[in-house]
């Protein structure tokens, strides 16, 4: 729901809704989506990033954004939050039965290649954009 107007109440009560909705495994999801587990990164009541954990992997997945993905506010950056959060949700996974778990990152992203690496992660390949 990135187009839509956060700031207003109605619309963002709808949107956690549907991340709780994509969280739960019971429910049927449309075509295409798969599960998936979000948390937010914050301090105080500052929001400072987000990183998802997606249950399982489609064709899309696959290629492109793999079981976990984050970000980080460009004021939050440097501060080794998303090393964190990642050194967090991995065990997640782990509890949700997945022994290893795709990263992806862009070749140009060296900060998240790195957020990876400190995490265990290997480059694993690389491959050429769509």
């Amino acid at each position: 729901m990135p187009e839509a107007d956060l700031d207003d109440p109605a619309v963002f009560s709808a949107w956690v809704g549907q991340l709780q909705e994509q969280s739960d495994r019971s429910v049927a999801l449309r075509d295409g989506w798969v599960h998936a587990t979000h948390w937010w990164i914050v301090e105080g009541d500052s929001y400072l990033g987000a990183i998802d954990l997606r249950h399982r992997l489609n064709a899309f997945l696959l290629h492109s954004g793999g079981h976990i993905g984050y970000s980080v506010r460009p004021s939050a950056r440097r501060r080794g939050l998303a090393t964190w959060a990642l050194g967090v949700v991995l065990p997640e996974a782990r509890a949700l039965g997945l022994g290893r778990v795709l990263i992806t990152c862009d070749d140009d992203k060296v900060a998240s290649a790195r957020t990876i690496e400190r995490n265990g992660g290997v480059l694993e390949d690389v491959k050429l954009p769509r």
